[in-house]
């Protein structure tokens, strides 16, 4: 895999006219977007097939959590979309059901572990009696005992993803930030060379590349960083 193809740019933007300005500022540089729930509310999901239309992959962020029937149903309305990659949410059944609507479609699921903006104080808050890298890495094993093809999961356990399951699961890191720039709301960020020496498949970047003043400028530095590990 190129380095330019592991960098999936977050469209974390409540317009639909400030996504398609982004997408053509970057077209070149990145091919891979991540729309999540403000965006597809905003733009009524026009965003989804205009990426689609020019030549873009789709990492739909929605996290669905949901009653297992349900979480089939959209998962195969994702498929049928032609989107690249969707996380889902939940116990073992949801996962199944998931699977299952995929079908045989190219549709990459992808298990949440734990949000980057959590800690341990807010697991142990959320009602769960256990460290947060415990949480990780059993929602990463049943990931990968039910069928998933990957998990996110912030840069500071990709380790223990590694160790304890190897390559068998995708790892997809949101949280990245270059050395120096504000973490804003993640707690476990890190940087693009530290993600990929760790071992991450890709890399999910927002703000660091939106907000710059020079977008696709920004996007060429991390994939020259990525390129350096690579």
């Amino acid at each position: 895999m190129e380095p330019r193809e592991r960098l999936i740019c977050a469209l974390d933007v409540d317009q639909v006219d400030k996504a398609k300005e982004l997408v053509t500022k970057l077209d070149g540089v990145v091919d891979f977007f991540k729309v999540g729930v403000v965006l597809q509310l905003s733009s009524g999901s026009e965003i989804i097939p205009w990426l689609l239309k020019q030549g873009k992959k789709v990492f739909l962020d929605m996290k669905y959590f949901d009653i297992p029937e349900t979480v089939e149903k959209v998962v195969a309305l994702a498929a049928k979309l032609g989107v690249s990659f969707l996380t889902i949410h939940g116990n073992a059944q949801i996962i199944r059901q998931a699977v299952k609507g995929r079908g045989n479609t190219d549709l990459k699921l992808l298990a949440v572990t734990v949000l980057t903006s959590l800690d341990t104080t807010d697991i142990l808050d959320l009602g769960f009696p256990c460290s947060l890298e415990e949480m990780v890495l059993y929602r990463a094993k049943k990931a990968a005992a039910y069928g998933c093809d990957g998990v996110v999961a912030s840069g500071f356990e990709i380790d223990l993803i590694r160790e304890t399951i190897g390559k068998k699961l995708l790892v997809v890191t949101p949280g990245i930030r270059p050395a120096g720039e504000s973490l804003d709301k993640h707690k476990r960020a890190v940087t693009p060379k530290e993600a990929i020496l760790k071992g991450a498949d890709y890399l999910v970047v927002g703000r660091p590349i939106t907000a710059a003043p020079e977008p696709y400028a920004a996007a060429q530095k991390i994939i020259e960083e990525i390129a350096l590990v690579d």
